[in-house]
């Protein structure tokens, strides 16, 4: 098949949907198929890539690639790319990686039309949670993770207790776990919580973590990545993942999981999906019970061994191969 993906963003911006449209188009080419992938980034350097890449493309450019493939893909509901299926009928195939809503769950007009779209693609959900809030029908395929980075360590001993992986912003909810653990120093647990990211909100969770007299269990280790992030997770039992809002799906808990780090995680939107086993959830923004789950799996470490004996039969269905074979079956079968 003649595959070209539509990714208004793509490297050097770098994002969840960035790097899931790009771990896609690597395998699809490794299974077989040509691709070329359309965005509207241009580009800061050099890097090459495994299928080619046509940035800030003319009209007469975009529909001559249109006219090139078999499937038109989008990374998400882009309205800007939809127009040469107007002048050329080709099978639209959607990826959906996020909400089309605002925060509080309004909707605009533009919320409204890619809704509208749905109807007349494929579409494709990284979540149950994302398949059930667009109107057409959907098939569910989780994310996948990079297995290649992101794996155990064995001879990095796994001493530390809690650590949170993100960027720093109030809806991440990093601010609860700090609550939580507030919380459980009065209940007589002390454990030590490595804060991985940085973001607007450093200052004032250390001004909360301050004042809330946890300083010495806290350790902001600024941004990691590749090698030095997977160590350090290798090196903690527990991930935890307090999202105070629903989050589509949630690959930083894959990454986790992959690490060997049992996962906490908020049950709102797709971050279920992600943890699957692999872990236990708590309403989003409730930190009583988020510090309550956490007193029960620091007391019982056994229960941790139980989360991880799962983690092998969960991963399989997010190695990269698996997700592009998935996608490329439901393709098939739209084209059949």
């Amino acid at each position: 098949m003649k595959i070209l993906i539509y990714s208004p963003l793509f490297y050097p911006s770098v994002g969840g949907l960035e790097t899931v449209v790009s771990i896609l188009a690597h395998e699809f080419i490794v299974q077989g198929h040509e691709v070329k992938l359309v965005s509207q980034t241009p580009a800061t350097d050099s890097k090459d890539f495994s299928f080619e890449v046509v940035r800030q493309p003319s009209p007469k450019q975009l529909l001559k690639l249109t006219q090139w493939c078999d499937i038109y893909f989008q990374g998400c509901v882009s309205l800007k790319g939809l127009w040469p299926l107007m002048f050329i009928s080709k099978l639209l195939v959607i990826t959906h990686q996020t909400w089309y809503r605002s925060p509080d769950g309004s909707m605009n007009w533009q919320n409204h039309l890619k809704h509208m779209v749905t109807h007349f693609a494929t579409n494709i959900s990284a979540s149950h949670a994302l398949a059930k809030s667009i109107p057409a029908a959907s098939n569910v395929i989780p994310n996948s993770y990079r297995e290649d980075i992101f794996y155990e360590i064995p001879e990095v001993a796994r001493r530390q207790e809690l650590v949170f992986l993100g960027r720093l912003v109030s809806d991440k909810g990093a601010n609860l776990l700090l609550e939580a653990l507030a919380k459980l120093k009065k209940m007589g647990l002390t454990p030590k919580l490595t804060i991985i990211g940085s973001g607007p909100e450093e200052y004032s969770l250390r001004q909360q973590a301050n004042d809330l007299r946890i300083v010495d269990q806290i350790y902001f280790a600024g941004v990691k990545i590749e090698h030095e992030l997977v160590k350090l997770l290798n090196a903690h039992q527990i991930i935890v993942v307090p999202s105070l809002w629903d989050e589509p799906f949630g690959i930083v808990a894959l990454e986790g999981i992959a690490c060997g780090c049992v996962v906490v995680g908020s049950e709102g939107g797709g971050l279920k999906d992600a943890i699957g086993p692999c872990g236990v959830t708590f309403p989003n923004g409730d930190v009583q019970a988020l510090t309550q789950t956490l007193f029960n799996l620091l007391k019982n470490p056994e229960q941790l061994a139980n989360y991880r004996a799962n983690s092998y039969a969960h991963l399989l269905r997010h190695h990269k191969s698996t997700v592009a074979k998935a996608y490329l079956e439901v393709i098939e079968a739209a084209i059949r």
